[in-house]
């Protein structure tokens, strides 16, 4: 069993790799198998189609992302502090992995049935937690109105928007890795200056 499972990982470890890299279309179940240091017919014995195993990386890959936000929704911290870490953990996320956010894009908009309920389930449940936090805090006359997913959409979607344009910095502004760096660290710290100016109002 353990042999197993170390096989296992070793093909989802590869597959990911190579899924971010070439995305579900440039990657092949040989380029998998050989990245995993096997041969074609156990990686099939293992996940039975190229689409099986992009599937589980997937889901995986979303999943592990939206446990670490459940992680910061659930922290006894004020909400001031929380919005910050949230986008901590959005950045730091695409930081460490900047071919994700153009990766799970693309292949939604390749196939859109990739949310599948477990996803769906675990967004919703996220959702509905971080609602719950500030209509709490509304109440408390702290925060403007507002609804969770426009607030996560608009952390998710200014923190992703600097790694995704990360070629034009480097590229057209002639930015080095360095300067790049100390510019998404300074972006970083905007996105949670403008969002906490606007929504708190004490």
């Amino acid at each position: 069993m353990e042999s197993a499972l170390t096989t296992e990982e070793k093909i989802r470890q590869a597959a990911t790799r190579l899924f971010l890299e070439k995305g579900f279309d440039g990657t092949t179940t040989r380029d998998i198998a050989a990245e995993a240091g096997i041969n074609v017919a156990l990686l099939n014995y293992y996940f039975r189609s190229k689409q099986k195993l992009f599937d589980s990386v997937f889901e995986e890959m979303l999943l592990l992302f939206f446990a670490g936000v459940n992680t910061v929704l659930r922290q006894p911290i004020p909400l001031r502090e929380k919005i910050v870490a949230l986008i901590d953990h959005d950045f730091t996320t695409f930081r460490q992995s900047p071919d994700l956010v153009i990766f799970v894009l693309s292949e939604l908009h390749r196939n859109p049935d990739l949310i599948v309920s477990s996803i769906i389930d675990a967004e919703a449940k996220l959702t509905t937690l971080f609602q719950e936090q500030l209509e709490e805090a509304h109440r408390a006359g702290l925060i403007r109105s507002i609804n969770a997913s426009h607030l996560m959409s608009i952390m998710s979607a200014n923190t992703q928007s600097v790694f995704i344009n990360k070629n034009v910095h480097l590229k057209l502004w002639n930015q080095t890795e360095e300067q790049f760096e100390a510019f998404a660290l300074e972006h970083k710290k905007l996105i949670a200056d403008m969002i906490i100016n606007y929504l708190f109002i004490t």
